[in-house]
């Protein structure tokens, strides 16, 4: 009986654990934004748009980024919810997107991506500073 109890014991403790998930990692996030720097930078705009000051604005808003009908008229307010729905699959987000990557398919790697962002995207950041 003792030794059903402790592996019940240990199952409970391995399944909270399981549901338990790791702080993002900035760093690991700041290696998947290479992915994007194909077309965007921080504080600047490339083929897509500039990241600096994304948390809290609406999408299609960068004023002089020529911007998809479909962006424009999303009425998205990026934060972390919106942009891990969005990094996961654009097009299905935001059909007509003119983002055309596939998306990142690794929740971890979304989460660490958004970390990321939200501090690198700060006005206040060295990057976004004026």
């Amino acid at each position: 009986m003792k030794a059903r109890g402790l592996m019940l014991a240990g199952a409970i403790a391995f399944s909270a654990a399981a549901c338990v998930q790791a702080a993002p990692n900035v760093q690991h996030g700041e290696q998947v934004y290479v992915r994007c720097m194909a077309c965007h930078a921080l504080a600047y705009n490339r083929v897509g748009p500039h990241h600096c000051g994304l948390f809290g604005r609406l999408a299609g808003s960068v004023p002089g980024f020529d911007y998809s009908l479909a962006m424009k008229k999303s009425k998205i307010v990026w934060n972390e919810k919106t942009l891990d729905l969005f990094l996961k699959n654009p097009q299905k987000m935001v059909p007509g997107t003119a983002m055309t990557y596939a998306g990142v398919p690794d929740p971890t790697d979304r989460a660490d991506l958004i970390a990321y962002l939200k501090q690198a995207t700060n006005p206040d950041s060295p990057q976004c500073r004026k």
